[in-house]
C-alpha cells in the first residue's frame, strides 16, 4: 500500500465530523419520497413551491452497474441538476442488489406479499464486496453535492431477499460504511431505514458498532391511522436511549434521528384528506419537538387511481398534480414558520393540547393544535395594551385573534393554526 495513501486512512475524521444532517429550522429538514429520476420538472417545480427542501429516492446499484466495475451516473446527475435548480437536495437510498453479483430467488412481494421472482440482497462476500465499492464510488463522484446517503431501505421487511435478517444487513451495512468513509471521509451516512420500530433487530444493528461510521439512525415510524403523528414520542425516547448506551466515546456530538420515510394514506379505509393534511403538518412539528431534524414524507404523488388501495393513495397531489389538502398543509407549514425553530412547548391542563412557542431572533411565533375535539383555549401573555394578532390556518387561510387584559384566546382543533406574536410573550 501507498504509505501517504496510509497515512490518510490513519486519520479519517470521525464520523459526523462534517455530516450535513440539516439544523431543527424550518423548512431545512422538509422532505418528501420521489418515484422518478429524470424529467418530472412540474413535479419538481411544486415540491420547491411547497416548500419542501429535501426529496428522498431509490439510487439503485442494479440500473448504475449493469457491466461489473462500470457506473453509470448519467440519470442522477440529471436529478441533482434538476434539484439544484430548485434549491433542493438528494436524500439517496443505496438500495437493491445486482443479479451480476446475486443469484435469483423467489420471495414475497414488499408491498403485495405475493410470491415474486427477484435477486437476493447482498450476503455473500463477493457482493457485498461490490455493493460497498459501489457505494465508495458513488459518494466520491458526488462529493459536494451534499447527498446524504441512507443504506438500504426496510430492511427488516421483504425489501431484503429472499428474507429479512438482521446479521445479514447488518454486515452490509458495516462493509458499506467503511468503505464510504475510506473513500469520502466527508460522507453523511444514515441507516438502517427501518420499517418502524423493530427493537431487537435494531439491537442488534446498534451492538455490531455501525455508531462509529453513521451520521444518523433512520427509521419509519409509520402506524396506523388510529394513532397520530404524536404517538411516535414514546419510541423516538426508547430508540435515543439504544443509541447513547452504544454511542463509542470517541464521538463528540449526539447522534440524531432520522424519520426517513412516514405517511398516512387517504384510501377508503385510511385517514380522510382533511386529516391526512392535519397529520403531515403534525408530523413535522412533533418531530422536531422530539429532536428528529429530519421528517421526509411518504409520499409525494398519488400512485395510482384506486380508491381501495393504500399504495395509491400516500400523496400530496393527485396523479395529475392537482394539490390535496395536505399539500396545502404543507405549504403553510414551511411558509408560516421559515427559519424559525421550536422554542418549548407550553403545557397546558389538557395533555393532548399541543401550543408550540417557535423563535427566530426576537421573532416569536406559536404553533397550535390539539388531540381532542375542537374547542377553546386561553393563554396568559403579558399585559398591556389589546393586541390583534395575525395568524393563518392550516388550509392556508389568514385569521386574526384579539388578545387583552393578559389573555389571548385561540380555537384549538386537529389541522395546526400559526399565529405571530409581534411582541407579546406567552407565559
Amino acid at each position: 500500500m501507498n504509505p501517504k495513501k496510509w497515512l490518510w486512512v490513519l486519520v479519517l475524521p470521525l464520523a459526523g465530523a462534517a455530516a450535513e444532517i440539516p439544523p431543527p429550522i424550518v423548512p431545512a429538514g422538509v422532505g418528501v419520497n420521489i418515484h422518478f429520476i429524470g424529467g418530472h420538472e412540474q413535479d419538481l417545480d411544486l415540491i420547491s413551491a411547497a416548500g419542501f427542501k429535501m426529496v428522498r429516492m431509490d439510487f439503485a446499484w442494479g440500473s448504475i452497474e449493469a457491466q461489473r466495475g462500470q457506473y453509470n451516473w448519467s440519470e442522477y446527475e440529471q436529478l441533482l441538476a434538476n434539484l439544484d435548480k430548485r434549491g433542493l437536495r438528494a436524500l439517496f437510498i443505496l438500495d437493491y442488489s445486482n443479479p451480476l453479483y446475486e443469484e435469483g430467488v423467489t420471495s414475497p412481494d414488499p408491498l403485495k406479499q405475493t410470491p415474486r421472482k427477484n435477486t437476493a440482497s447482498p450476503q455473500h462476500p463477493e457482493s457485498i464486496e461490490a455493493f460497498a465499492r459501489w457505494a465508495a464510488a458513488a459518494a466520491t463522484h458526488f462529493h459536494g453535492r451534499h447527498v446524504i446517503w441512507e443504506i438500504w431501505n426496510e430492511p427488516n421487511g421483504n425489501f431484503w431477499s429472499p428474507k429479512p435478517d438482521a446479521r445479514q444487513y447488518t454486515a452490509l451495512a458495516l462493509a458499506t460504511c467503511k468503505a464510504i468513509r475510506q473513500a469520502e471521509p466527508a460522507a453523511t451516512i444514515i441507516a438502517p431505514a427501518s420499517a418502524g420500530f423493530p427493537w431487537e433487530y435494531l439491537q442488534t444493528f446498534l451492538d455490531s458498532g455501525a455508531l462509529e461510521f453513521l451520521d444518523g439512525v433512520s427509521v419509519h415510524p409509520y402506524r396506523d391511522r388510529q394513532h397520530p403523528p404524536e404517538t411516535a414520542a414514546e419510541d423516538y425516547k426508547k430508540l435515543r436511549q439504544l443509541i447513547d448506551e452504544r454511542t463509542p466515546a470517541s464521538r463528540k456530538n449526539k447522534i440524531p434521528i432520522l424519520s426517513g420515510e412516514w405517511g398516512y394514506p387517504t384510501h377508503n379505509r385510511g385517514v380522510s384528506l382533511e386529516t391526512q393534511a392535519a397529520f403531515a403538518a403534525r408530523q413535522q412539528i412533533s418531530n422536531l419537538l422530539n429532536d428528529v431534524p429530519v421528517s421526509i414524507w411518504y409520499d409525494w404523488k398519488n400512485d395510482g387511481a384506486d380508491p381501495n388501495d393504500n399504495e395509491n393513495n400516500f400523496g400530496t397531489v393527485f396523479p395529475d398534480l392537482t394539490p390535496k389538502p395536505s399539500y396545502v398543509a404543507i405549504r403553510a407549514l414551511t411558509g408560516e414558520l421559515a427559519g424559525y425553530r421550536i422554542e418549548r412547548r407550553i403545557h397546558l391542563p389538557n395533555d393532548k393540547d399541543y401550543v408550540l412557542v417557535f423563535r427566530t431572533g426576537e421573532a416569536a411565533k406559536l404553533a397550535a393544535w390539539t388531540l381532542a375535539e375542537p374547542h377553546s383555549v386561553t393563554l396568559d401573555i403579558d399585559p398591556g395594551q389589546t393586541r390583534i394578532l395575525t395568524g393563518m390556518r392550516g388550509d392556508g387561510q389568514p385569521f386574526k385573534v384579539t388578545g387583552g387584559s393578559g389573555h389571548l384566546p385561540l380555537e384549538l382543533a386537529a389541522s395546526p393554526l400559526y399565529v405571530g406574536l409581534e411582541g407579546a410573550t406567552v407565559r
